[in-house]
């Protein structure tokens, strides 16, 4: 029998993985970035402090990026309180997590050990080992040569390349470079016709020195740009009413693209409703997979009220997250039922708006008698307030004990007063989410919270997400 002990721990770590699945440390709708930055930093202290074995298998789970590079960087900084045993399975784990983070913001969080003179024996071999597995450091070079610099300097590394050292340190000081993209970007400062074989941020501030045209640049420079760069040029190209960016949507993960799709006008929406839709279907068919249909009847109660506008940091991000799960459930399950907040039931045209009638729409869903009822909300229920809590409560013990019926509830806003995501009701469980893509492994996660399960499952789930992490990046550290 699970002891009070183990059911406070198990409930520390599940309020943590919230945390660090939703908050950022930037402003939301009902918080400012003071309050989510104080709540995200007592989380990060109190785990470390009472739970480092399972605040290092965090890293394991679906969180967020900015919280595993602060996980990352309070266990390296904090590397003499730990045990030998303990340093080298945490330096497994950073290491594997390091590999999944993108490039940039791993050498953000360099940088950062290197102004808090983080420089230990493990900090340096992790930073050295990161280094060696990059598949082209000479790229790196180039598109990232400042956070490059700082972490060489800091880990006193030279690296393999004869040639990256002098162009790293003194790029200027070589009349030619042996490697071609170092070379390119030499020639790039006297001809304009090189800065076109150049990755694209880097290429941008010599189109601006040799004077080009945004719109000729834009042209040019379209073959060597990554999906997202040109997803964010079209999206602002379309606020221009230009049309000299175009990107494959059908690529796009299926958050990204929601926020993509809300932040055109109506009109836009209207006018390449085909389009758009066509790309939602098939990002959601890709994250599904072989999942697709297998989830019964499923019924969704979406927040598209005016709290899913979220913030200036988090412009519509809420909606956006909202809508994306709308397409993957609609992929997932074999019957579904759509039922927004305000009404609506063109979810292509969502917007925020209104109040929160969840307890309403939490009634009308249960009426479609689904097999799983799965609600999208930051869990302000306020028309009228506490409804949605009273009627899960009412169905869950009076009307469903047997639980026919799944009811989870997933929340993408962190509630930095409450140390954790916003609950609707004790009876039915609640997980953050950040992505939709994350709402398949959420909702196996949700059972944890709903107290189904005891903490030794809770343990040995996040073991088996650990060494499957492990064992993938082990696999291509071998390749």
């Amino acid at each position: 029998m699970d002891s009070y002990g183990d059911l406070i721990a198990a409930e520390d770590v599940l309020l943590f993985v919230n945390a660090a699945i939703t908050s950022t440390g930037q402003r939301e709708f009902h918080g400012d970035a003071d309050e989510q930055r104080l709540s995200l930093d007592f989380l990060h202290a109190y785990m470390l402090g009472n739970y480092r074995d399972l605040y290092a298998r965090v890293l394991a789970l679906d969180i967020n990026d900015h919280n595993a590079s602060l996980i990352i960087r309070r266990l390296l900084e904090t590397a003499h309180e730990a045990t030998a045993g303990r340093r080298r399975s945490e330096g497994r784990l950073i290491a594997a997590r390091l590999a999944m983070l993108p490039p940039q913001r791993v050498y953000r969080l360099f940088d950062a050990l290197r102004r808090a003179r983080v420089n230990n024996r493990r900090t340096r071999a992790i930073m050295r080992d990161w280094l060696s597995a990059r598949p082209d450091l000479a790229f790196d070079a180039v598109k990232y040569r400042s956070g490059l610099k700082q972490a060489l300097r800091h880990a006193h590394l030279v690296p393999a390349a004869e040639e990256l050292g002098p162009f790293v340190f003194a790029p200027l000081t070589r009349t030619r470079y042996a490697t071609p993209l170092l070379e390119t970007w030499r020639r790039a400062h006297y001809e304009k016709a090189a800065l076109y074989e150049l990755p694209f941020t880097a290429a941008e501030g010599f189109a601006a020195k040799h004077g080009i045209p945004r719109d000729v640049f834009l042209q040019r420079m379209a073959p060597r740009m990554t999906r997202l760069e040109t997803l964010r040029l079209q999206e602002s190209a379309h606020q221009r009413g230009a049309t000299d960016v175009q990107a494959d949507l059908t690529r796009m993960p299926l958050t990204r693209l929601a926020a993509y799709v809300l932040a055109l006008s109506v009109a836009d929406r209207l006018r390449r409703r085909h389009e758009l839709t066509h790309a939602l279907q098939s990002a959601a068919a890709r994250v599904a997979g072989s999942h697709k249909g297998s989830w019964g009847k499923v019924t969704a109660v979406l927040d598209d009220s005016f709290s899913a506008s979220g913030s200036a940091h988090k412009r519509r991000r809420p909606l956006a997250v909202a809508l994306a799960c709308h397409y993957l459930l609609a992929a997932l399950a074999d019957d579904y039922t759509a039922l927004w907040t305000s009404g609506r039931t063109d979810a292509l045209l969502t917007r925020p708006y209104g109040p929160t009638p969840l307890g309403r729409r939490i009634l009308d869903a249960l009426d479609t008698a689904p097999s799983r009822l799965v609600i999208v909300s930051d869990g302000w229920d306020n028309a009228p307030p506490g409804l949605a809590a009273e009627v899960l409560r009412v169905w869950r013990t009076r009307l469903d004990p047997e639980r026919r019926t799944s009811v989870v509830h997933v929340n993408p806003v962190h509630d930095a007063v409450g140390f954790d995501v916003r609950r609707l009701s004790a009876t039915v469980p609640t997980a953050g989410i950040r992505d939709a893509e994350d709402l398949p492994a959420l909702v196996e996660l949700a059972q944890f919270a709903e107290g189904r399960t005891g903490p030794a499952e809770l343990i040995t789930y996040m073991d088996t997400r650990a060494a499957r992490m492990l064992s993938g990046h082990d696999h291509e550290q071998a390749r």
